[in-house]
């Protein structure tokens, strides 16, 4: 009897431990899922298109912002944008997007004009808590140390802690190039704001370091995607525990058949094409949608008001041209 007994409660230990067992591995599977869904892909939208620029004359109309969200929809399936600037009416485009059900990783823009800052990071204060399902995560400001050096990281930080302070619920973080990430090291180190950050941002294109570096060779269109992912896993390293997403990445389609120089060999290296922007981008989601991690393409409309000093590329990122019908690529429709 006491043999049988013990018999009993072994098996219901065991079953026990199997049930316990089933339940772990359900809520494993569960997490990996709810995981899955987490990841992004994403476009860079700005709705300076066309004549139109951000630093003079007339800014986009709410019906143009809703053509180009229809149109990107429509042609690439995009559910996600990355957005540049909360004023100058900028600022209906998360009520735009939330009526199309897209996810918006909003940037603050912050430059050398301290009340214009000021301005930014109040507004997106506001659109922070008005559309908290729509925008995902906040940035204060995009590259701010690659145009401005170290000149203006009181001004990234106090937009860092106004956001924090006021309660925001999306987490933030300032976007800026790899380099600067890794605190302008190779191999990389920490930046001083690391730890005031919830995520890392990081802009990578191995078509201006083909121009710029010299640290790396030169990067054709198709190990492009490999080096993004090189650059990520860097950076990940550095910032263990924290979600590291590449904010911008891309390669121009023209003008067809170009290419830069690098200032320090004299070498060219790989060619602007639609063709090999259509392997850079769709080689990088790829990459990206097996490790699970996020990305925005840069960009999803061209810009022809883009700076002088990117030259004649300057006007060729978007994976849709920037004047109507604002016809996008083929072949790079998202899931």
């Amino acid at each position: 009897m006491k043999h049988f007994l013990l018999l009993i409660v072994v098996s219901i230990l065991l079953m026990n431990c199997h049930t316990v067992s089933a339940r772990k591995k359900s809520t494993a599977l569960q997490t990996i899922q709810n995981s899955k869904k987490d990841a992004l892909q994403c476009a860079a939208f700005s709705p300076y298109v066309g004549k139109l620029s951000p630093d003079y004359g007339a800014h986009p109309s709410r019906e143009l912002i809703d053509e180009l969200l229809d149109k990107l929809i429509k042609e690439t399936g995009f559910r996600c944008i990355m957005t540049y600037g909360v004023l100058n009416g900028l600022d209906y485009t998360f009520a735009a997007a939330e009526a199309r059900h897209i996810k918006v990783i909003a940037i603050l823009w912050l430059d050398d004009d301290v009340a214009i800052n000021s301005q930014s990071i109040s507004e997106g204060i506001e659109v922070a808590k008005a559309f908290p399902k729509t925008i995902v995560k906040l940035s204060c400001g995009s590259e701010v140390r690659t145009r401005h050096g170290y000149a203006f990281d009181g001004e990234i930080m106090r937009c860092i802690d106004s956001l924090h302070k006021a309660g925001v619920p999306q987490p933030v973080t300032t976007i800026d190039i790899w380099w600067e990430w890794c605190n302008r090291a190779y191999p990389c180190q920490p930046s001083s704001f690391g730890k005031s950050v919830d995520w890392i941002g990081t802009n990578i294109f191995p078509w201006w370091e083909n121009k710029y570096s010299g640290i790396f060779p030169c990067t054709p269109a198709k190990k492009a995607a490999d080096f993004h992912i090189a650059r990520l896993e860097d950076i990940r390293r550095v910032y263990s525990g924290k979600d590291v997403i590449v904010t911008e990445f891309g390669w121009p389609n023209g003008p067809e058949g170009q290419t830069e120089i690098n200032k320090r060999t004299g070498q060219p290296c790989d060619v602007a094409s639609q063709k090999n922007q259509r392997i850079v981008v769709q080689d990088t989601f790829k990459k990206l949608a097996e490790r699970n991690w996020s990305g925005v393409v840069f960009e999803a409309f061209s810009e022809s008001w883009k700076p002088n000093d990117e030259g004649d590329f300057g006007k060729f990122w978007g994976i849709c041209q920037g004047n109507p019908p604002y016809r996008c690529a083929k072949g790079l429709k998202r899931n």
